[in-house]
């Protein structure tokens, strides 16, 4: 680890991500402490920060930074499959909690998350404010897999999903882009890259280069 981030005090304000240090390896370690009020939060994401641990909360700004370009979102044979057989249905904002739930349980190869209780009650709070949002994907009325993220005007950040059914995420995936387009958003941040984001065409940007491009849209009058 170079440097120290800074330790939050009661002001929303946030460093420079810019001046983000580097610890466990990972780039992009901006804060520690505050809370996870719904304005902190906000404030986060407006300037490019987003929180990952806790009980101890910390502030991130990673470089690179990974997003999917919507307009060049690509969409797997499999997935397109299952778009075209309809096997769940897809619903907006019907249940953010269980989808926020279902994203903090233990799945296979993933025993634990960062998606705290603490998380979890916070998360609901900024859905409550208009500001967080889901997609679910129901197969007979029970819940088989979602996404969900926060939206601050022409950016949405993409912050988890899971699925209990085979292909219920991607297809939540599927359906949370082309809502994005309909609406008008303009960035699309997915924070880091995984093997699944990879296969629907997510890049990785330099955090200066994220920067800008958030600068450029997050006032926009875009409503999810």
């Amino acid at each position: 680890m170079t440097g120290f981030p800074r330790i939050l005090d009661d002001s929303l304000a946030f460093p420079d991500p810019r001046d983000a240090v580097e610890m466990d390896g990972v780039d992009g370690l901006v804060a520690i402490g505050g809370d996870l009020s719904v304005p902190r939060l906000l404030n986060a994401y407006r300037a490019g920060i987003f929180p990952w641990t806790s009980p101890l909360i910390t502030w991130w700004s990673p470089d690179p930074r990974a997003i999917i370009e919507l307009d060049r979102f690509h969409i797997p044979r499999s997935v397109k499959r299952l778009l075209r057989q309809q096997p769940f249905e897809v619903t907006i904002d019907r249940d953010f909690r269980s989808v926020i739930e279902g994203c903090a349980a233990p799945a296979p190869r993933r025993r634990k998350t960062w998606i705290s209780s603490q998380f979890v009650k916070a998360y609901t709070q900024l859905h409550d404010a208009g500001h967080a949002h889901s997609v679910e994907c129901w197969l007979d009325g029970v819940l088989a897999g979602g996404i969900y993220g926060v939206s601050v005007g022409g950016l949405f950040a993409g912050e988890s999903m899971f699925h209990r059914v085979t292909g219920a995420s991607k297809v939540a995936l599927a359906h949370l882009v082309e809502h994005l387009r309909e609406r008008g958003f303009m960035l699309f941040d997915i924070q880091t890259m995984t093997p699944t984001t990879a296969l629907f065409g997510a890049i990785n940007v330099s955090r200066n280069e994220y920067l800008e491009r958030l600068a450029k849209v997050v006032d926009l009058p875009v409503q999810f």
